[in-house]
Formats: C-alpha cells, sequence, structure tokens
C-alpha cells in the first residue's frame, strides 16, 4: 500500500461501503478512514466523532464558507462533507488514508486532488441494492424508492472512476481493493 495516498470509495446508497470499509479495516488497522461531517439525526447505534461529525446546518454553512471541506454535498434534504484539515494532516504524516463518500463528492475530490484514486463500488444488479436498502430499515419506503433513482444515475458515473469494483463478495472486495491501495 502507497504510504501516504488517498483512496476514495464511492458509490450509490445501500451498495455497502460501510460494510466493506470495515473489513478493510480489519485487514489494514493502519488505515485511516476520514469521519465525514453531516447535517442528518444519527441513525441508532451510530456515535458522533466516529460514524459522523453531527453538526447544525448553520455550522455546516460555516464550515462551507470558510473553505473547511474537502468535499460537500445534499443527499434527501440533509449535508454532507469531508473535513479537509485531518485529511491533510493524515497524508502529510504519510499515513494511507480513505475517504468512504458519494459519486458527487468523489468528483470534488478528483478535482482538489488529482492524485486521489477512486473506486467505484457496485451492486450485483438493482434487485440485490434494492434488498439491501430495505433490508437496513432504517428508512421509509418513499426515501429508499428515492435512493434507487438516485442510484440508477449514480451508477451510470462508474466510467469516471479508477476502477469499480462489484460488491457480490466482501472478502474479494477487499483484496481487490488492497491491490489498487498498493499500485
Amino acid at each position: 500500500m502507497s504510504p501516504a495516498h488517498l483512496t476514495v470509495l464511492s458509490g450509490p446508497s445501500g451498495v455497502g461501503k460501510g460494510t466493506v470499509v470495515a473489513a478493510l479495516r480489519q485487514r489494514c488497522p493502519e488505515l485511516w478512514l476520514s469521519v465525514s461531517a453531516t447535517t442528518r439525526a444519527p441513525r441508532p447505534g451510530e456515535r458522533d466523532g466516529v460514524d459522523y461529525r453531527f453538526v447544525t446546518r448553520e455550522r455546516f454553512a460555516a464550515m462551507v464558507a470558510a473553505g473547511e471541506l474537502l468535499e460537500h454535498n445534499e443527499h434527501f434534504g440533509n449535508f454532507y462533507g469531508t473535513p479537509r484539515e485531518p485529511v491533510a494532516r493524515q497524508l502529510a504524516a504519510g499515513v494511507p488514508t480513505l475517504l468512504e463518500i458519494e459519486p458527487a463528492g468523489a468528483r470534488q475530490v478528483r478535482a482538489a486532488m488529482p492524485d486521489a484514486r477512486l473506486v467505484f463500488l457496485t451492486p450485483p444488479s438493482m434487485a440485490e441494492l434494492r434488498r439491501r436498502l430495505v433490508g437496513r430499515a432504517t428508512e421509509a419506503p418513499e426515501l429508499v424508492a428515492q435512493r434507487l433513482a438516485r442510484a440508477e444515475l449514480e451508477l451510470a458515473a462508474a466510467a469516471e472512476f479508477d476502477a469499480v469494483v462489484v460488491n457480490d463478495d466482501v472478502r474479494r472486495v477487499v483484496a481487490r481493493l488492497l491491490e489498487l491501495m498498493a499500485e
């Protein structure tokens, strides 16, 4: 693995980014994962500063205005963004760094940091993506439908990424990510 390389893992909501990242970090504990800021409320079991930095809309707007975010976007009425300074600090220290973000944010990272490696995670099928989103049981059916519609658009953008990996087996996906991060 390149010691000071930034890898961006992206893909549609429900594709399994969080599951893959958890398995990747078990295999590669030295990997630093950026914690995104969000204006959405925590889901059951999520912890501030660990899963996300939960902030008010006002604080988020101030972060954007001050240039504190490497990327930021609105998703389904909430804002999400990657704090710039912690990423820069880890890279400067030679720590392999990972962002787990949505495709629109990945495009912003590409513009700001052209050397970042962008990896797009796809579901094996739309039916499987639907099963995963419904199985999370964290959102109303209308929001699941919105996420699926957005996923169709996001999947069309896969060619913009340096690599595309199908999330059909977490161990295989982690092995492929480790290969990509070593290049």
